[in-house]
């Protein structure tokens, strides 16, 4: 544990310990948020409640009450679920991804919304302009432009320069914000002169969807930004190898667990930024006024270990580029 994080963890102790007006916040006031996500159990659980908001003085069961609400992949249950949400008075309202952003604001007009998402809010409608969202709905984005599909692709062709066809690994996500991935990607193939093989995740069905990704055979794979592909990182990670498929990823946390490479900003960065969001709406914050939030530096981060097993030899170029190599 570093000196920072160990000062950070004695100064939320010794908050905790104090009233709850001394950490700005209304003694005895129980905040009430609501989380709408269209996958399982989200990773924004273990950052932003158990460690980030914690911090922040946030202990569910004490002045903290969560309302969660996944879809578990069933996009029809999004808008029932928004409409159960607003119902319930709450604080502020976390969605996660375009469908559940649309669903929430189609419930309410008066509950502030954190979003958080990998496209663009303002071509989607969702808020009017980075720097003044405007109405109920502020947030946090996961890339500073665009998707990053493009860039990433064009570093998995760099780490594996003989590549003339790649796999796309696709959720099954009508949401906007994937249209943009596969827009860029196909744009960024198309530029690269790669053909490009798209296979859709259906039910959760990972050996199924590599199964079809072998009998395409590419040399490489790119797996698309995806909070469900971020829960499922290790059963795509071992696929990936199994296949003996080159693949980048969104975030660092799934190159530090045997994934080849990333290209993205930092999730545990982002989760701080959403707590953060989150804390500032509770103390009245006016959503409308807060601008996004998009992250000023992206990581490149590449797995060694990995590369060996697969018998790939990473440009040395490419490597003195990383921010991360892990060997």
């Amino acid at each position: 544990m570093t000196a920072r994080r160990t000062f950070i963890g004695a100064v939320a102790g010794l908050l905790a310990a104090l009233p709850l007006a001394v950490n700005g916040q209304s003694a005895g006031r129980t905040y009430r948020l609501g989380i709408l996500d269209t996958g399982r159990l989200s990773p924004l659980d273990r950052y932003s409640f158990t460690v980030l908001l914690g911090e922040m003085g946030y202990v569910e069961g004490r002045n903290l009450h969560v309302e969660r609400r996944y879809a578990d992949g069933n996009f029809e249950r999004m808008a029932g679920f928004a409409r159960e949400l607003a119902s319930f008075g709450l604080d502020v309202i976390l969605a996660v991804g375009s469908v559940a952003i649309q669903a929430a604001k189609d419930a309410t007009m008066t509950v502030p919304i954190v979003l958080l998402t990998n496209g663009d809010p303002v071509a989607a409608g969702f808020v009017r302009s980075l720097a003044r969202p405007g109405a109920n709905v502020t947030g946090v984005l996961i890339t500073p432009e665009g998707s990053l599909a493009g860039k990433r692709l064009e570093l998995l062709r760099e780490a594996v320069p003989r590549t003339t066809r790649i796999a796309l690994l696709a959720p099954d996500d009508p949401g906007r914000s994937w249209s943009q991935q596969l827009l860029e990607t196909r744009t960024a193939a198309a530029s690269l002169g790669l053909g490009l093989d798209v296979v859709v995740v259906r039910g959760g069905d990972y050996s199924r969807a590599f199964a079809a990704i072998a009998a395409l055979r590419p040399q490489a794979l790119v797996v698309g930004a995806s909070s469900a592909f971020l829960r499922h990182r290790r059963e795509i990670i071992a696929l990936a190898a199994k296949y003996r498929l080159p693949a980048i990823y969104e975030w660092p946390r799934q190159v530090n667990e045997g994934g080849l490479m990333s290209y993205g900003a930092s999730d545990l960065e982002t989760y701080r930024q959403v707590a953060s969001y989150i804390d500032r709406l509770f103390k009245g914050a006016s959503p409308g006024e807060l601008p996004i939030w998009q992250p000023s530096r992206l990581h490149l981060v590449i797995n060694a270990r990995t590369a060996k097993a697969l018998g790939l030899s990473v440009p040395q170029s490419l490597l003195l580029r990383a921010d991360e190599v892990i060997q």
